[in-house]
């Protein structure tokens, strides 16, 4: 799915204007992130390729070559080629062959990047939010500048993103991102009130790494 068409333009608007209302009432500056994956994960496809392709080369060959070592070998490389390039086209076989801390890490990196890449640091006063999703590997994570985690945990931010994940798995993700934006709002708006100086210093509308 293409980062772009993850959301409609009615639920674009909507999580928008969800920004604008919680950024009326604190100086924090709160921005959406979605990307389609954080990393081509090339291992899955090369060890995908060799399992599943040596299992059916096994299978041939005890079969129907009389267990020839010279028979499954180049039948093993073939299906290997060949499983790597389906797999890569099935995402959810795909993310069977990447251990789960795996898609935890490129997430949190993936974020990371996108935060000082999009220019979410230069907030005046440090108080910048990244809600981050990335579809491939249905993970949400929800980073924040220094100035935040003066007074908001990390542990705290991500039951916001566990929120966010379970709604995209229910398929209502732009009502639970609209709802977590709004909680965490109402966290951000208690330690940092909103100033009579204070000026939209985010984009508002989602963004597309």
């Amino acid at each position: 799915m293409k980062s772009e068409t993850f959301f409609s333009a009615t639920e674009n608007a909507k999580i928008t204007q969800t920004i604008q209302e919680v950024e009326l009432q604190t100086s924090g500056e709160v921005a959406v992130m979605v990307v389609e994956q954080s990393d081509t994960y090339p291992e899955s496809r090369i060890l995908a390729g060799i399992i599943v392709g040596g299992l059916l080369a096994l299978g041939i060959t005890d079969h129907w070559l009389d267990d020839s070592l010279w028979g499954f070998l180049p039948l093993a490389a073939t299906f290997a080629i060949l499983i790597a390039w389906l797999v890569g086209y099935l995402p959810a076989i795909k993310r069977f062959f990447i251990p789960s801390s795996r898609l935890e890490e490129m997430v949190r990196e993936q974020a990371v990047q996108g935060f000082y890449k999009q220019g979410l640091y230069k907030t005046r006063d440090a108080t910048g939010v990244l809600f981050f999703i990335s579809l491939f590997e249905h993970r949400v994570w929800v980073l924040a500048d220094h100035g935040i985690y003066e007074k908001i945990s990390q542990e705290s931010l991500q039951g916001h993103a566990s929120e966010i994940a379970t709604g995209i798995k229910k398929g209502r993700a732009a009502a639970a991102l609209c709802e977590e934006i709004h909680r965490a709002g109402e966290v951000l708006a208690h330690h940092f009130p909103v100033r009579e100086d204070d000026s939209n210093e985010l984009p508002d509308q989602v963004l597309h790494g």
